[in-house]
C-alpha cells in the first residue's frame, strides 16, 4: 500500500468507545453547541472536527463527546445550530442508534432578545423563540416582543447546566 492509499484511509478524528457523535454541523457551529452544551466545563472527553470534507456538502463541524449520551432536550437544543445535524449514539465501537434531527417549532430558555425594550431583559422570564429554517439562515421571532432576528446575531441566555 502506497503513502497515497493508507493516508485516504486515515480517519480525521478518532473513533469512540462509547458516546455521542453530533455529525453534519454546519461550518463554524460547533463551538456554539460546545458552548450550549457546557462540554468545555465538563469531564467528558469531547473531540471536535471543524471544515472537514464532507459527501453530503463541502464542509461540516463534527463533535464527539466519549462516555456521554445526550438526552432528547439536548437533541432540540441542537437542532436550532445544526437542524441537519445527524446524532449518533456509539457503544463498543458501534452505532446503536441513529437521530435524525429536525428544526422544532420553538425554543425555550436558549438565546437572548436583542431587544432592549422586550420584557424579557427585565424581568426573570425564560425566553421563547419561535424558529424558521429559511434555507441558508435560521431566523427567531420572539414570543414577546415579536421582533425577528437572524440565529447568528442572537446571544445564547445561559449555559446548559444552568437551565
Amino acid at each position: 500500500m502506497n503513502n497515497a492509499t493508507l493516508h485516504k484511509k486515515t480517519l480525521s478524528v478518532s473513533a469512540i468507545e462509547n458516546g455521542t457523535v453530533i455529525d453534519h454541523i454546519p461550518p463554524g457551529q460547533a463551538t456554539r453547541i460546545i458552548q450550549l452544551l457546557s462540554l468545555a466545563e465538563k469531564k467528558y472527553s469531547v473531540m471536535v472536527g471543524m471544515n472537514l470534507k464532507s459527501t453530503h456538502k463541502k464542509r461540516k463541524d463534527l463533535i464527539k463527546i466519549e462516555k456521554h449520551l445526550l438526552a432528547d432536550q439536548d437533541v432540540d437544543r441542537i437542532t436550532a445550530f445544526a437542524p441537519s445535524a445527524t446524532i449518533n449514539l456509539i457503544k463498543d465501537f458501534q452505532v446503536v442508534k441513529k437521530i435524525s434531527a429536525h428544526l422544532p417549532d420553538s425554543i425555550a430558555a436558549v438565546f437572548v432578545c436583542p431587544n432592549a425594550m422586550c420584557i424579557t431583559q427585565n424581568e426573570p422570564i425564560n425566553t421563547l423563540f419561535y424558529l424558521t429554517d429559511e434555507g441558508k439562515k435560521i431566523t427567531l421571532r420572539c414570543h414577546f416582543c415579536e421582533k425577528q432576528f437572524d440565529r447568528d446575531d442572537v446571544e445564547l441566555r445561559y449555559r446548559y447546566a444552568d437551565i
